[in-house]
Order: structure tokens, then C-alpha cells, then sequence
């Protein structure tokens, strides 16, 4: 039961990023402007120790919004939107930085992302073998 609450908490963040910036009139009068000219980027990252996002517990979760500046809860945002734009918004194409030397102790970190990347949906998860191969692998995308 306690392990359903959280992730209802973790859906309610990604409700929350994702359809927060989206909010206001939905529909513009005629001969205004429109509102942003910016596609939505807004995402919830969620890290826990487990094999999959099914059998771990949330740990911590961060909001990011990229469009039109960066912000939201992760401690660099900035940096992390960079990272992104550079790879397309494509997580999977996140290196591992060459100069990061990890124990080989095998301790599973899950780390989720959803929400929405400049308008397309997102829905990725990862699973690295301990939380320093996390924080070694994209940048600061996944090092909060």
C-alpha cells in the first residue's frame, strides 16, 4: 500500500509539471498573439533503488522545465536543459563521462523520466548498477 502512495505522489508531480505550464485560455481571440511560441518541455525525473520503476520505491523526484527557460526543482537546470537540446531530447543518447571511475558494487538505481519533451511525450526509464554510475552518466541530467 505504502509503495502505491508514492507513486500516486510521483504521478501527481508529473500531472503537475506536465499540465502546469500548459494551463491559461485555450483558446486565443481572434487577432491576439499567441501565448508562447515554445513547445512545451516539462518533465519529472524519479530516482529509487530496484531493478524497474515497477518493483522500487521513489526516492526523490525533480521537476524540469526547459521551454522557454529553464527551471523547476533539479539543482541544475540550466546545465541539465543544455545537455538535453544537445542530444534532441534523446535520453538514451546520455554518455557516461570517461573520466568517472565507479566501484564495482552492484546496488540497482532506477531512474524514471516523464512528461513532455518540446511537445512529443516522454516516457523512459534506466536502470544503472549503483547511484554512481548514475550521477557519472549524463552530465547533470540524472545528478540530483
Amino acid at each position: 500500500m505504502r509503495n502505491t502512495a508514492r507513486w500516486a505522489a510521483s504521478l501527481g508531480l508529473t500531472a503537475a509539471a506536465v499540465c502546469g505550464p500548459l494551463t491559461g485560455a485555450a483558446v486565443a481571440a481572434p487577432g491576439a498573439a499567441p501565448a508562447s511560441l515554445y513547445a512545451p518541455s516539462a518533465l519529472v525525473l524519479t530516482t529509487g533503488h530496484g531493478v524497474s520503476a515497477a518493483t522500487a520505491t521513489p526516492e526523490r523526484a525533480v521537476t524540469l522545465n526547459c521551454a522557454p527557460t529553464a527551471s523547476g526543482t533539479h539543482p541544475a537546470a540550466a546545465q541539465a536543459c543544455a545537455e538535453l537540446r544537445s542530444v534532441g531530447g534523446d535520453f538514451g543518447a546520455l554518455k557516461q563521462a570517461g573520466d568517472v571511475w565507479c566501484p564495482q558494487l552492484y546496488d540497482p538505481v532506477v531512474v524514471t523520466v516523464q512528461g513532455v519533451w518540446q511537445g512529443q511525450r516522454v516516457d523512459y526509464e534506466r536502470v544503472f548498477g549503483n547511484s554512481c554510475m548514475q550521477s557519472a552518466t549524463g552530465g547533470s541530467v540524472f545528478a540530483f
